[in-house]
């Protein structure tokens, strides 16, 4: 009897080996050891295999039969492909979620102090997901939202790598608060402005992070 594996479980897997992949666990380019990754989160191989075949469906990896799962590795071509898409995605959705209310400015505020704040790279890139995810929450097409959500994750081992060496949150920051500002004032479109120049700015940074990292090997 074919053994059936619960599709909650594999979501979870799918959730979980994400994370290791976008916080650095699972290094980019690593091939992914079945059996001990299996053995590492208490599960058999058969549902982190199926939850490994949907990250290679949405790209977080690559699978070659008889080779194996590997991470994607990083790359500017990919950076450059997913970052104007999130300039044009984000804008989008603040439009639609509309002007914030007072209590949502305040969370802004409050994510964005906590971002500055952060001296740990994770935490400060989380963060800035979490400001970002906050700005557009009032948006009601739950599947840009999902789109938003899915580029994020593509991006986060990106930033969380520069992050990692140059640990500079202030500009990002004055970025936000300017997106605040344009909102608290009525003006949405100064807002989208601002929101796109703030995701257009992230990229080059990143661009010449990886050349440096390239040079090094």
């Amino acid at each position: 009897m074919q053994r059936v594996v619960r599709p909650s479980l594999t979501e979870d897997l799918g959730r979980t080996v994400r994370d290791m992949i976008v916080d650095g666990a699972l290094a980019a380019g690593e091939r992914i050891n079945e059996v001990h990754l299996a053995a590492r989160l208490g599960v058999s191989r058969t549902p982190l295999r199926e939850a490994l075949m949907g990250l290679a469906a949405e790209g977080a990896v690559t699978h070659v039969p008889r080779l194996g799962f590997h991470v994607v590795p990083l790359s500017a071509e990919e950076l450059e492909q997913l970052y104007p898409v999130r300039a044009i995605l984000d804008p989008a959705a603040l439009r639609m979620a509309g002007l914030p209310n007072a209590s949502r400015i305040a969370r802004l505020k409050a994510l964005n102090a906590r971002f500055v704040a952060a001296r740990d790279p994770l935490e400060a890139v989380r963060t800035d997901d979490q400001w970002h995810l906050e700005l557009v929450a009032g948006c009601p097409n739950a599947l840009l939202l999902g789109f938003i959500e899915q580029m994020m994750w593509r991006t986060r081992r990106y930033e969380l790598g520069l992050m990692r060496e140059r640990a500079d949150v202030d500009h990002t920051g004055d970025e936000h608060a300017a997106v605040i500002a344009a909102l608290e004032a009525g003006d949405m479109d100064g807002a989208c402005a601002a929101l796109e120049a703030n995701m257009r700015s992230g990229l080059q940074p990143i661009l010449d992070w990886l050349a440096a990292r390239e040079r090094r090997r």
